[in-house]
């Protein structure tokens, strides 16, 4: 187990860059499957879920070439489909969730696709009905085995349909559309997810000689092709780091930059950060946020508490709910955080509250915060990092706090947030890591 020792107190300066999105990474990662052709691809963030993502597609038997730190040659020419029966798939591909979206590409260009179980954050239940769903109505035929949790879909011939999503899942959109971009006719996704990750992934298939349209809607609809070509694709920048370098500059009273953040793609990001009175300004593509010694929650129009939660795109992503929770128990002012989509995403307050943050949670869906306007700070605490944005919440946290914390499972946050401890003690930070 890796350790962060975290002295906190201390403000931070410079300009820091944002990795590689991570989602998107491990949706297009997932369609270099689909042709037999080179794709390189730009931007990768040096993350363990991506790492073994990749390695997993080198099990597979596609040509990886490594050209730089964050770019890679992919190529599937020779994809080995027996090596799905293995047990050593099955061990690997269940440490990710995001292996999920393999199974896509393989029922399209191979006619079959296996998973065990996947893995990821424990933060509720995360159903994969929309996937199999998705599947089955594109003429798949699915099998469950419960006792060694694998899942299987096959398919002879992929016929393309009308499908009304039950819900606006991002991976289901995601495998739905990489399954129809070869199938036979025009499928139509109605309630489909629209994320700027997503909407990425539509654009390198288009590039790709896919024929989909309705990008950036609810309502997709994808012509099938009998075949993609090779591309070249850059990733976005990872809006949640960035939503996380804009809470750490707050909390911590510090004068940070970040650097090319697309802020076209934020979407509401920076205004929901604005709410909390957070100070930031658009410098080009560049985010500045100066230092402040406090900052004051604004109310609703009728004086009402206010209250953030998270939902489909374009509202706000539910994987920064934790930043705003942690940033707000030091706010002037008090916020109620809803947290929609995952029923134990916010467990990890009871840390905070033992740092001493003001919060009561109500239930496992929602949490009151009391700002402390920082006229107290944190107490420096030994902390478990649960899931990868709670870890960098609690990191965040211990930035803010009076005196050395100490975070164990650090290997949760190095899922997400490439080189942490280095890039923030770039800036000024103390964070040790102690394998």
């Amino acid at each position: 187990m890796t350790t962060f020792k975290v002295k906190g107190g201390l403000k931070l300066s410079g300009e820091i860059h944002p990795q590689g999105a991570k989602n998107e990474a491990l949706q297009v990662l997932c369609a270099v499957l689909l042709t037999s052709d080179e794709v390189i691809m730009e931007n990768i963030p040096e993350i363990r879920d991506v790492n073994i993502l990749i390695n997993l597609l080198k099990d597979l038997n596609v040509r990886v070439e490594k050209k730089s730190s964050s770019s890679y040659i992919f190529q599937a020419n020779n994809v080995d489909v027996n090596y799905l029966s293995s047990e050593d798939y099955k061990e690997k591909s269940s440490s990710i969730r995001g292996s999920i979206m393999m199974i896509g590409p393989l029922l399209a260009r191979f006619g079959k696709g296996f998973i065990p179980r996947p893995g990821g954050d424990k933060i509720g239940r995360r159903r994969l009905d929309t996937h199999f769903n998705g599947f089955e109505k594109l003429g798949a035929k699915f099998d469950y085995d419960s006792k060694e949790e694998f899942y299987r879909v096959t398919a002879t011939e992929l016929i393309g349909t009308y499908m009304l999503l039950e819900e606006a899942s991002v991976t289901g959109t995601a495998n739905i559309i990489m399954t129809a971009v070869l199938a036979k006719g025009t499928t139509t996704i109605y309630n489909a997810a629209c994320e700027p990750y997503l909407q990425q992934l539509c654009k390198m298939l288009n590039s790709m000689g896919a024929e989909i349209s309705g990008i950036g809607s609810n309502l997709v609809t994808v012509n099938g092709v009998t075949s993609l070509s090779g591309c070249t694709h850059k990733i976005l920048p990872d809006m949640i780091e960035i939503g996380s370098f804009i809470g750490l500059a707050a909390i911590t009273k510090s004068e940070i930059t970040i650097k090319n953040v697309s802020y076209e793609n934020l979407g509401i990001i920076p205004s929901v950060f604005k709410k909390l009175g957070i100070q930031l300004e658009r410098k080009g593509d560049d985010i500045y946020i100066p230092s402040q010694q406090n900052y004051a929650v604004e109310s609703f129009i009728d004086g009402s508490i206010l209250t953030i939660s998270d939902a489909p795109w374009p509202g706000f992503t539910p994987d920064l709910l934790s930043i705003i929770l942690v940033v707000a128990s030091q706010a002037k002012g008090s916020v109620l955080i809803h947290q929609k989509m995952f029923e134990s995403r916010l467990f990890f307050v009871d840390k905070l509250i033992d740092m001493g943050a003001q919060i009561i949670l109500c239930d496992p869906h929602r949490a009151t915060v009391i700002g402390l306007n920082h006229t107290s700070k944190f107490k420096a605490t030994t902390m478990v990092s649960p899931d990868i944005r709670a870890g960098v919440s609690l990191l965040i946290a211990a930035l803010a706090a009076d005196g050395e914390s100490t975070i164990h499972n650090v290997e949760q946050i190095d899922r997400g947030y490439q080189n942490i401890d280095q890039r923030l003690n770039a800036l000024g930070a103390q964070i040790e890591r102690i394998n």
